[in-house]
């Protein structure tokens, strides 16, 4: 499938609405634990066990991401899209088989395994095109596709909660939602495949970097810089901080104030859920955003440090306030959101365009161990804490520790990030003509 060129007079505004319609469907799967209290009752699963699905997700996301960057700049974004709207609809369709039969291994393999595949392929598939309609605000653009995959949850959580309590929440009616869910998604991602276009004066990948101006380094190059494995912890700390809160979000803020004289119910824990997803998102637009004014690495220490600050607050204070709790929350998730917006901006301006989206891919492997590390650290204390005979917020405090050496560590990396040695640039068409510079091996 050849990539859809943009016909005269095109507007590189409509690009934006087709990333979203993507990104908001596959943003589905922050709303991940609104499903995992009615899926541990019906199938009798411990949290850590019913958090699988999710994890395996983001760990898919991640590779399919890595190995699928150079085939989403070759094909185009309309390609990525079909394939992320066949992999991520039918993996809900696989899980709603494995949910009505009580096999819970087919809901792993289905939204784990096929829907992360589709999760991966639809992330990436917009984003080196928005940088080319958009390469005097990369930041801004990115973030208002990548807004999208924040957001989906300020949907899927309420309309997730709705249909357990409509379908009930035993494994038929989790099935059913499921069912929903996927043939649901199916339609709205189709709007983005049909309306998503390539600007009329790009060229072909394999014109290379002659289409492009500026330092340019190829996917290859690129993982072997000391810049790429900086960003790449950078980017894992940031999100296994976030991720830890946003996998956990319901039954967390409930076990928080289960003790308290104002608990918290389920809707209510679903409400949280969908508060974090419209910081998530407007995260993600706001501060990408921002990037552009005050620079990437800025960007990053105000994500990484003062991050630190919120989760050191709501470990110290977060069981006595609730509203600390939930304010500190929603910064950290708008740090997280922004984190993965601001990412390909921080690749253009230190890689180049050439191959940004197979680079972004890549590195998207951080967010896969993260996706591992996070909900792990967090559901796996706790459960070992509740075992102990603790409740409520105790079961959380080694984890924000945790998550605050993270950050820290995330720091650091951020600060050694300098810009790409030349002898990693790709030469521009007329010098290899004169003979100036070779190419690197």
């Amino acid at each position: 499938m050849s990539p859809p060129v943009a016909p005269p007079g095109w507007s590189r505004w409509l690009v934006p609405p087709a990333a979203l319609s993507v990104h908001l469907s596959i943003g589905q799967a922050y709303a991940w634990s609104v499903f995992k209290p009615s899926l541990e009752s019906a199938l009798d699963l411990n949290g850590t066990q019913s958090a699988l699905p999710f994890q395996l997700a983001i760990v898919m996301l991640g590779l399919s991401a890595a190995f699928g960057g150079t085939l989403v700049e070759r094909n185009g974004p309309r390609w990525a899209m079909t394939v992320a709207l066949i992999c991520f609809s039918s993996g809900f369709l696989i899980a709603a088989l494995g949910a009505q039969t009580e096999q819970y291994w087919l809901i792993v393999l289905g939204y784990g395994f096929v829907g992360g595949i589709g999760l991966g392929i639809g992330y990436i598939s917009p984003v080196s095109t928005l940088i080319k309609w958009f390469p005097d605000r990369p930041g801004m653009a990115t973030g208002i596709a990548i807004m999208g995959f924040g957001g989906g949850a300020l949907i899927a959580s309420p309309w997730s909660a709705q249909m357990l309590e409509s379908f009930g929440s035993d494994h038929s009616g989790i099935a059913l939602a499921f069912l929903v869910h996927g043939l649901s998604y199916a339609v709205f991602m189709a709007l983005g495949v049909l309306l998503v276009r390539v600007p009329r004066t790009e060229k072909p990948v394999e014109d290379g970097p002659s289409a492009f101006e500026g330092v340019q380094v190829s996917a290859a190059s690129a993982v072997r810089t000391p810049q790429f494995w900086c960003l790449w912890i950078v980017l894992c700390m940031n999100v296994t901080a976030g991720i830890g809160i946003l996998e956990k979000a319901a039954p967390m803020i409930t076990d928080f104030f289960a003790d308290t004289s104002t608990p918290v119910s389920v809707s209510a824990a679903a409400g949280f859920v969908a508060l974090l997803s419209a910081a998530n998102m407007a995260g993600r637009i706001g501060w990408s955003s921002t990037s552009d004014l005050i620079g990437r690495k800025n960007i990053y220490r105000v994500y990484l440090g003062v991050g630190a600050v919120m989760y050191l607050l709501i470990a110290s204070f977060g069981d006595s306030s609730k509203p600390l709790f939930i304010l500190c929350a929603l910064v950290i998730l708008s740090f997280y959101g922004g984190g993965f917006a601001t990412i390909p901006a921080y690749l253009k301006d230190l890689f180049g365009t050439y191959q940004v989206g197979a680079i972004h891919g890549r590195l998207l492997t951080a967010w896969s161990t993260a996706g591992v590390l996070g909900p792990l650290i967090v559901n796996w204390i706790a459960d070992h804490q509740k075992e102990a005979g603790k409740h409520g917020s105790a079961l959380y405090g080694l984890s924000f520790m945790i998550m605050i050496g993270l950050l820290v560590i995330g720091f650091v990396a951020n600060e050694f990030v300098r810009p790409v040695h030349p002898r990693h640039h790709i030469p521009a068409p007329q010098e290899v003509a004169d003979g100036r510079r070779e190419q690197p091996a």
